[in-house]
């Protein structure tokens, strides 16, 4: 039996959401596993009702469950709070709170969606690379923090076991893949970079059959643009990698393909790397294929049922290659569908498998 807790957010969240737990009840159906899911509130929406983004409800609810589903949090409704009471803060107490340290995002490119990136098909044919980025240190957690009139300033900093537990996980992922590792940092201008290098190093001791590659940050940027196929996996401090995931993203051709796994030592949460994207939320416009493949990393990462996740990804391959597309992946020529029909249709091609 596993427990789900279900956050749908804010924005298009429910709509998303709401997808992939259908695509979940229909695994559970077919291969008679006992799925229970809780529904709790998160970000404004808990905000509207509680005056708060993250209540202690919610909170422990997320601790006692086998993973967290999240659709999104944030929107101009909130944008003007005192900046510790923002959305975008309470998710990076829910990571703090759960021990999230490391988030996993995926950037592959399927087949049918080749034309779709504003890079070219033969730039981008084949990529397929796992971005493992720090969660819960660096500069976004640091102290001291803060501004005045005159200044504003913020700290990066790491400990040791930070380091260390992170290029673990990475290097097991690595062992999985294609043995090919690449670390980025800033080395050459930042000490906390040459720490987490040194590191880095020291770990890589322990995993002699994967080649490790050292890579600054700015040049990452460029090489991923203009050569994605080199990568297999990347792993990075917190910052560098919410910048070099979305960039991973949007080559792929729409944030809305995207699904993220931050993971720790005892809890997992499984989230779209989109926004809320509030301008379309409750037309039903929105693309679910990231929060599906969300749910596709949990079957993987919490219950240990790749087959699982292999079925909902070749669901999505099949999906697209009959030519479905919501209007973020769609081209001119295309039909274009809403967010319940491109669910609809990766549910009746997982029910045919």
């Amino acid at each position: 039996m596993f427990k789900i807790v279900s956050i749908p957010g804010d924005g298009i969240g429910p709509e998303v959401v709401a997808s992939a737990i259908r695509v979940i009840n229909t695994l559970a159906r077919q291969h008679g596993l006992e799925i229970t899911i809780e529904e709790h509130l998160f970000g404004g929406a808990s905000f509207d009702v509680h005056g708060e983004m993250l209540t202690q409800e919610t909170l422990e609810a997320c601790r006692k469950c086998d993973a967290v589903l999240l659709g999104a949090v944030g929107g101009p409704k909130w944008e003007n709070l005192p900046h510790e009471k923002k959305p975008e803060a309470a998710l990076l107490g829910i990571r703090k709170e759960l021990g999230l340290f490391a988030n996993f995002r995926p950037a592959k490119v399927y087949d049918a969606l080749v034309n779709a990136s504003s890079l070219k098909p033969e730039i981008l044919a084949g990529t397929d690379f796992m971005v493992i980025r720090e969660l819960t240190g660096g500069i976004y957690f640091g102290e001291p923090r803060g501004y005045d009139d005159t200044r504003g300033w913020n700290t990066m900093v790491y400990e040791h076991y930070e380091v260390e537990r992170i290029a673990r996980l990475a290097f097991d992922a690595a062992m999985k893949r294609k043995k090919q590792l690449v670390s980025i940092d800033k080395a050459n201008v930042l000490e906390s970079s040459q720490f987490w290098r040194n590191i880095v190093h020291e770990v890589h001791k322990d995993f002699p059959e994967v080649e490790l590659i050292d890579m600054y940050v700015d040049n990452a940027a460029m090489q991923i643009v203009r050569d994605p196929k080199q990568f297999d996996v990347i792993v990075t401090k917190n910052l560098f990698g919410d910048i070099l995931s979305d960039i991973s993203g949007m080559i792929t051709g729409s944030l809305g393909m995207l699904p993220s796994a931050s993971i720790g030592s005892s809890h997992a949460l499984y989230e779209p790397i989109h926004g809320s994207a509030p301008d379309i939320a409750g037309q039903n416009k929105a693309n679910p294929i990231a929060t599906i493949a969300s749910a596709a990393m949990m079957f993987e990462h919490s219950f240990c049922m790749k087959n699982v996740a292999d079925e909902i990804y070749s669901a999505i391959e099949k999906t697209l290659a009959s030519g479905f597309r919501t209007a973020d992946i769609a081209n001119p020529e295309d039909t274009i569908v809403s967010t319940t029909e491109m669910t609809d249709a990766i549910v009746a091609n997982l029910e045919a498998s």
